[in-house]
This record gives C-alpha cells, structure tokens and sequence, in this order.
C-alpha cells in the first residue's frame, strides 16, 4: 500500500491510499481518481513529505525496553521478586499452605495458581497476593 498527497486542477488537496504506484496510474487513466472535493478526473500527485514515525531527536527504544512509568516499575517489581523469593512453578499452592501451616520452612516463594485455587487460599487466610505480570514469561 502506498498513501499519495494528490491535488485536481482547481488546487483541492487531499490524500489516498493505492495498492501500488502502478495501481494509482492505472485507475487515473481510467479516470478512476476522483477530486474529493469537486469530483474532478484531472488529479496529479501533488509534492510530499516523507514520513517519519519517530522523531529525530528521539533515540530508537528497544522493544524489550519499558515504554512508560507503569512498565518501568513492573519490570522493577519483577526483578525484585525474582532475586528475593523462590519460584515454586505449579506447586505454588501446596508450598503456600505448607508455609503457613509451618510444615515448610518460610520464605518468599512465586509460582502459578489457578483463579479457583488462589480464591481458597485467601478464603484460608494463607497471605497471597496477584503479581502483575506472568512469572513464566521470558523478557529480554
């Protein structure tokens, strides 16, 4: 797809997108480009721009990279919980209740529950809390 500034004979300005540049040629000749203004067949590309998609005083951020505060402190977040408690996987629920019933020895631990799951153990009072983000997800 390409987008074309185009203007007619009574100096209209206005945009359109074409399949190609040859598709463009193709449908004036046919006098299938119209004015969106006047209705005219008489319609030239008029001059354009490039367009940029980023600034150029703005340095290209890596995708990998936090695009805004509320990012930047999940990915804060996640890191600490990361280097401060166990990742316990799928058995997070069975190590949760061991740890407050004190049949396993306290630490901070982080896995997966299902909804059902971490419903019974607040409705147990074992201390649990969502993260905001998937601990099986890989970041770069």
């Amino acid at each position: 797809m390409i987008q074309y500034s185009l203007k007619c004979k009574e100096s209209h300005q206005f945009e359109s997108w074409f399949q190609s540049a040859e598709a463009f040629d193709k449908l004036r000749a046919a006098g299938m480009v119209t004015c969106a203004v006047c209705g005219s067949t008489q319609v030239e590309k008029a001059i354009m721009a490039p367009r940029l998609n980023q600034k150029a005083s703005e340095p290209e951020k890596a995708l990998s990279q936090p695009a805004n505060p509320a990012e930047q402190a999940i990915a804060e977040l996640r890191k600490k919980v990361e280097e401060n408690a166990d990742y316990v996987g799928r058995d997070f629920v069975s190590e949760a209740r061991a740890i407050h019933e004190g049949t396993a020895p306290e630490r901070s631990i982080y896995g997966e529950a299902r909804l059902d799951e971490a419903k019974k153990l607040v409705e147990d009072g074992v201390p649990v809390a969502p993260l905001p983000f998937n601990p099986t997800r890989k970041t770069n």
